[in-house]
Order: structure tokens, then sequence, then C-alpha cells
């Protein structure tokens, strides 16, 4: 099946938030903290502006509390006196003229009284930096199996490692933007998001508006990556309390540099390992800490620590594990949802540290692997007994097949002894990904799905699910034809309308086909079964059952529903943290190839192999889309997305001089599939979104490591970085040749 909106897309006509009409509206614009830390002693407004023609909102306007709702609320909508980043909002302008408005906006001068800003989450505080408690810890979560201490010192090798991984900015295609205005009682707030629940309940909250006096919209959106699932609430509410001061419609839309200075980020991460293993390469220990930096408010901190120090430990069988995880506040602007959620900054480190064990032991990085992976009846570092079926051995020997690995590793031998400045290297990382919300966080969403049947025999599909490039709407339209027999054609996915769809939960973690899926499944038989059916129906016996059943009901409504349900077997101690993280993992092994220029210290991917298995694959060209664009994403991450700070913030918040990859930039990524389904997924499916982009930086880097004999730990590995790191290995063979 074709993308349903492909053609819109590509011809132009999709309407994004900044196309939609509007009469007699506002700009809205932000003016926010110059500086990192301190108390705001006075806003100073310019006297050149004409400001009775402004509409101005500051904190004494938020009806209810002045609070974002999420995790935790501690996130002021607009700083009431005190600052703790460069960026954050102070005061909401709102004008006819977009221009009038942006000189406005440079006329107004932020006065902040400086403190010391917490700005390194590496370091331990000063006494001048410890303003949220004693250490600046937001978060700490541990993760305990076996006798670690015990196991490391009867480990016959021990081997040590520190890996970093820096931020990242989501670069979705269209920036963050909203559109408040009311019809009549009713506030209603359309906009580019992930998850249209989580702002209305901000918006609830801050503006102390009953449910039924508020209404959000998701439009067609650009792109999320999950910098669209959080940080929307607070351009809803910005756009709302300019709208409630003025009475008229307000448009806020950000620019590329503003979307790249004040929106979240991937979390930068430290992660040390100390891993203990037999003279045969078996693993027998691993203490592994992980720490990320959070930024100066909590967000959605905790839970990507939490899938970090998860996948900490690697798809690997391990009886000793102890994995600590903090999560720091900083005043850096604060960090947020990114497709991976912390595994990709975790199994970073550890697929790294893998390649590293292998060079210590002088053992083959394919065969330490090939030890340790887990089998079935194993558990993973939480406890989680693995029985799903999965050849996890056939899923790497596929991607080392695919890409010609040992033929190749012979082949670059003969090429860098031949050339003089051109290095080449494979490099393999095999890696997992939980699906789905962690522990009992599905059970308490409690999401649900609706089906609804037409008076024309025609089906709707209600959920709060969102199509943001990844093909929701595609796969939706299929898994209920398929489950009634219908035709594609008679299938339509109702708009995301919090005043009309139920709430099925944000559109995240890997959880849209596997579970929404699930519950649109479900809730197509429960339509079946309402119209006197059984399962068997199907087909043009559904629709003449559906528009009878309607004939006889004039009027009412035809709706069948699902709501989530634990799968059997799957129990979690969220105290503890030990049990079923998640209800499916998805497995995958990546080589990268590539090739670096000793003159320029340039890395170039020349090849790209990914392997996964991900249940079953409903629709291979979306999934193998899917793989691609984490693949694209990844080496991004890996070889020259820098983020560059001043103050906190992000200093280089501009295409010129934040390279993301380009066509010349990405080889061909081919892509390959083993399937297993999972018997409580959609059609059998996984979760597949966030797995690709949990492998190719390691890969990358192992590549690295094997082309030049470099040794990177961090990225990611521009060539200044790889340039200090020959020089470190240039240094190191030399004084090895001295050595008597």
């Amino acid at each position: 099946m074709r993308r349903r909106e492909a053609l819109a897309k590509l011809t132009g006509r999709e309407r994004y938030v900044d196309d939609l009409p509007l009469d007699d509206f506002l700009w809205g614009m932000t003016v926010r903290s110059p500086a990192p830390r301190g108390r705001v002693t006075a806003i100073r407004f310019g006297t050149d502006i004409a400001w009775p023609e402004f509409v101005v909102v500051d904190h004494r306007d938020i009806p209810g509390p002045n609070v974002v709702a999420l995790i935790e609320q501690d996130q002021p909508v607009l700083a009431a006196g005190y600052v703790r980043h460069v960026h954050e909002p102070v005061l909401l302008l709102a004008h006819p003229s977009r221009e009038a408005l942006r000189r406005a906006a440079r006329s107004i001068e932020v006065v902040v009284a400086p403190e010391p800003p917490a700005l390194d989450f590496r370091a331990p505080p000063g006494p001048a930096e410890i303003q949220y408690g004693t250490d600046n810890v937001l978060k700490r979560l541990q993760i305990v199996k076996g006798d670690v201490e015990r196991a490391l010192a009867r480990a016959a090798v021990v081997v040590s490692g520190t890996y970093e991984t820096g931020a990242q900015e989501h670069v979705y295609l269209e920036p963050q933007g909203m559109i408040a205005s009311f019809e009549g009682a009713v506030l209603v707030v359309k906009g580019s998001m992930q998850c249209p629940y989580y702002v209305l309940k901000a918006l609830q909250h801050a503006l102390a508006r009953e449910e039924a006096l508020v209404r959000v919209i998701q439009t067609p959106t650009g792109g999320g990556f999950g910098g669209k699932e959080e940080f929307p609430s607070h351009i809803a509410l910005h756009a709302a309390l300019l709208a409630l001061k003025s009475g008229r419609p307000v448009k806020l839309i950000y620019d590329r540099g503003e979307d790249m200075a004040a929106t979240t980020k991937r979390h930068p991460a430290l992660v040390r390992h100390r891993t203990g293993l037999g003279r045969d390469g078996r693993l027998l220990a691993q203490d592994i800490e992980v720490v990320i930096d959070g930024g100066a408010y909590v967000t959605l901190s905790p839970v990507v620590l939490s899938r970090a120090i998860i996948h900490a430990a690697g798809p690997y069988a391990c009886d000793h594990v102890r994995i600590s995880g903090r999560a720091m506040f900083t005043n850096a602007v604060p960090f947020g949802a990114f497709r991976g959620f912390g595994a990709p900054q975790s199994q970073f480190a550890g697929e790294r540290h893998m390649d590293v064990i292998a060079r210590t032991l002088g053992m083959d990085a394919v065969e330490l692997r090939r030890i340790n992976l887990l089998a079935d009846g194993q558990s993973t570092a939480t406890g989680q007994v693995i029985q799903d079926g999965t050849d996890r051995l056939a899923v790497m020997e596929r991607a080392l097949e695919l890409s010609r690995y040992r033929e190749k590793q012979r082949g670059h031998a003969a090429f860098n002894a031949t050339h003089a400045t051109l290095r080449r290297g494979s490099g393999l990382a095999t890696f997992y990904h939980g699906a789905g919300f962690t522990g009992g966080g599905e059970v308490a969403l409690q999401s649900r799905v609706r089906v609804a049947g037409r008076p024309d025999g025609r089906i709707e599909v209600l959920s709060a699910n969102i199509e943001m490039g990844q093909g929701t709407l595609t796969v939706f339209t299929e898994l209920a034809a398929a489950r009634l027999g219908v035709a594609p054609e008679d299938v339509t996915v109702a708009e995301a309308d919090t005043a009309r769809v139920p709430n099925s939960g944000p559109t995240v973690a890997s959880r849209t086909t596997m579970i929404v899926g699930g519950l649109l499944e479900r809730a197509a038989d429960d339509l079946r079964r309402r119209v006197g059916l059984d399962d068997t129906a199907r087909g043009a016996a559904v629709q003449q059952a559906i528009r009878r059943w309607h004939r006889e009901h004039p009027g009412e409504p035809l709706v069948g529903e699902a709501a989530y349900e634990r799968p059997p077997g799957i129990a979690w101690d969220d105290t503890t943290y030990r049990g079923d993280a998640y209800g499916a993992f998805a497995w995958a092994a990546y080589v990268a190839e590539v090739e670096v220029d000793l003159r320029t210290c340039a890395t170039r991917v020349i090849d790209f192999v990914a392997v996964q298995e991900v249940g079953k694959v409903l629709n291979p060209t979306l999934a193998k889309g899917q793989v691609q664009g984490g693949v694209v994403q990844g080496i991004g991450w890996a070889l020259m997305e820098e983020c560059k700070w001043r103050e906190g913030a992000m200093a280089n918040n501009q295409l010129t001089n934040y390279l993301i990859p380009t066509s010349d930039d990405v080889p061909s990524v081919r892509v390959a599939f083993l399937e297993n389904p999972y018997p409580h997924g959609a059609g059998g499916a996984k979760g597949l979104g966030e797995l690709p982009i949990d492998g190719p930086a390691p890969a990358i880097a192992n590549a690295v490591a094997r082309a030049t004999g470099a040794d990177p730990r961090a990225i990611p590995l521009t060539p200044e970085k790889l340039m200090e790191l020959l020089e470190i290995a240039d240094f190191g063979l030399r004084i090895a040749d001295s050595a008597p």
C-alpha cells in the first residue's frame, strides 16, 4: 500500500500549522533570559517602540499554577523573577506585524543579577553550584543482579573504559509552531506535536480550565523524533496566554535559529564500564555507571535515564551486573526526548567497549559477541528471561554475510598497505531495543482506541496517535482493512483532535504499531461483534451489517473500543528495577564500512548493512525507510553533529555550522529483516522506530578504530577529534618501536 499522505506532501498540498489560513490574527513571540542563572532584577522596554500596540504577557497573567505539567511540576510557563538557563521564557509579545514584533522583542532588555552556573554535568558541584540540593542529582536509578564485586575479584581479566556521547539536535523539517484561538468559550490549540493529550493536560493545568473548555488538534507534522513530545506544551501555553489576553487568534512559529537554541536535545552522557571476563571471553561481571545531563529542569530525564540503564548491559548474558544511573541538573537548556530515549547513549558505550575488550584479549570482536549473545532461557540485567524464539546469532551472521565482513577484512589489509593517505575498516554492533513504555508504563497509560462504523459502511479509526512522517496513517489503514477484510479506500483515520478521539497514549517509545495497532485490531473485532457478527465475518458482510445497524439505529454512533491489557506473564517491580522491562525486544546487528583520509582526518561511511528482527514486517517500504532514516541520523550523531556550547546554550544554532548528513555523506544503506512474529503485537509486529538509531554510532566508531588504530571513545568523532586520537596512537606506536 502506498503512503496515505504521500502525494499531498510531495506536491506541496499538505497544510502545516504555518500554512493554515487565519483572519485578524496576531503573531506571537517569546522574550528570553540572556543569562544561565540568576535573579531577574528588571525588564526594560525600549523607548522607540509604541508599546500600547502590543499585547504583553508575563507570569502574572497565568490563570492557574505557573508550571508546565509533566513528570515533575518544576518548570515554569514563564520565569517569575528567577531564571535557570539561557533562553528561559520571561515575556510573551503579540502584534499583527511579525517584523514589528521582532523589532520590539529586540528592544526589550531582561536584566539578570547573575549567579554562578553549573554547566558541566560530569564535574562535582562546587559550593556556589549547589542549587537544587547537595549534589545536583535529579534522579538516581540502579539495577543489581548477582554479586558484582565478588565476580570481578574472581575474573581472570578486568577491562575498564569511559565513553562519552554528545547532544544532538532533532532538525525536524518543520520547526515548532502553534495556533491558539477561541470557538465560543472553548480554547482551541492547533499545532505540530506528537502527543495531543500531553498538551491538553498542560493547558488544563496552567490555565485552570476544564477539559470541556480546551481542545487540542494535531496539524500535519513535519517530523518529530521526540522533539515534539513534551516541548509543544510550552508553545501551546504561550500562544494560549496571548490569545486569552488579546481575545484574538495567535500564531506562534519558531524560526530555525530559535528552534535550535531554545528547544530540547538528546541528553549528553558519560558511561563508565568495568567488565570482568574469563580467558575465553565470557562475560562474568559488568559494573556500569551512566550519567546524563538533564539541564535546568526535569522534563523527561527520569525516563531517559531509565531506558539508558536498562539497555546499558547490551544484548548479552551475564550473571553479575550492576548498573548505576544519575541524571544531573545543570544550567543548560533542558534536554528531553529524542529517538532512542537514552538507549543510543548507553549502547554506544557498551558496543564500543566490546571491541575494546576484544582488542585487550586479542580476540576477534565477532567471536566475543558470539560467545555472549543472549540465548533463549537466559536473562537480561533486570532478570527478564528471554524466550521469544529469535535466533540472535542468525541476525548477526546475516549482517556479516550481507556486508562481506570477513572478505572485506582481508581486502582492507591490502588496501591500507598500498595507500599512503587512506585507511579502510569495518565495524560491527549488536544491540536491542525494548518496545513500548518501560515496566508498568503501559498499564498506567490505559490507552484506548475506537473503530467506528459509518452509515455508508466505511470504517473510521479514532486514536490520538499521530502521523509525523513515520507512516502511522498508512499502517493504521492497513491494519483496519486487513482485520475487517475491507478495501483500504474504505478506511479513514480521524484527525487527532482531543474533542473526538480517545487517549491512546503518546506517539513515542516504538509503541504506535505494536501496542496501539494491537488495540486497533481488538477495537475492530469489537465493532464486528456489536453488529452481530462473529470474528470470521469479513468484507462485504461487515459493511452490509454496519449499514443495516445504522438503518435500525438512526442517529446513534456505532463504535467498537479496546483498552490496553498487559500481556500474560509480564511482571515488573518499579522499586527494585527487576523483572520484565518490556513486552518485547527487537534485535539487530549493523556493519559499517568507513574510509578515513589521513590528510584531513575526515571519515566517510562507504557502505552500511542493517539487519534486524522486529517481529512481522507489516509494510516493507515503510519499515526499510525507518531503518535507513535512523542510520542517516546515526551517521550524523557519530561523525558531524556537534553542539557547541556557550553559557549552557547552543552557540552554533544554525544549519551553516551545525552539520547534518547530506545525500553526499550517505552510502547505500542495505536493509534486511528476519521475521519472528510477536503474538501480542499488531499483525505480529514489534516496535521499530527507535531501534535503528542505537547501532550506527558504535559500528562506525569500531570501524574507525579498525581502520586507523585509533581508540575513539567519544562522539561526534569530528576530524579535529580524530586528528588528536591519531597523534596519540602514532605517539604510542613510536614509543613501542623505541622500547628495548
